[in-house]
């Protein structure tokens, strides 16, 4: 590509409103698992007998649960990312270039 389809890319105001949208959503769930895992790390490192507890009379205890839990928190939020990149964000990707070609 040209200087000039890049110009006229970054001028165009849906790439702002993408660029915009996605970063802020991105960060969002960026300080969602941040909060959870520190919040988890915390936990451990202050009151370490609250996960330390047993699960009924097995050896399981109550952080091995919640340490699933995170794990699967980090699953589901990386589809949300991609439920919302698949749909929306590359609806205004395509309409970006769409527009960037038909500017000639």
């Amino acid at each position: 590509m040209s200087q000039n389809v890049y110009d006229r890319v970054r001028a165009n105001p849906k790439f702002t409103e993408l660029v915009q949208k996605r970063s802020s959503f991105a960060w969002k769930l960026t300080i969602i698992m941040l909060v959870v895992y520190y919040a988890f790390i915390l936990v451990i490192a202050f009151s370490p007998a609250t996960f330390g507890q047993t699960i009924g009379s097995g050896v399981t205890t109550v952080g091995i649960p919640v340490g699933f839990g995170i794990i699967i928190l980090s699953f589901i939020l990386t589809g949300v990312y991609i439920q919302r990149a698949n749909g929306e964000f590359d609806e205004l990707n395509n309409q970006i270039k769409e527009e960037a070609r038909s500017e000639k």
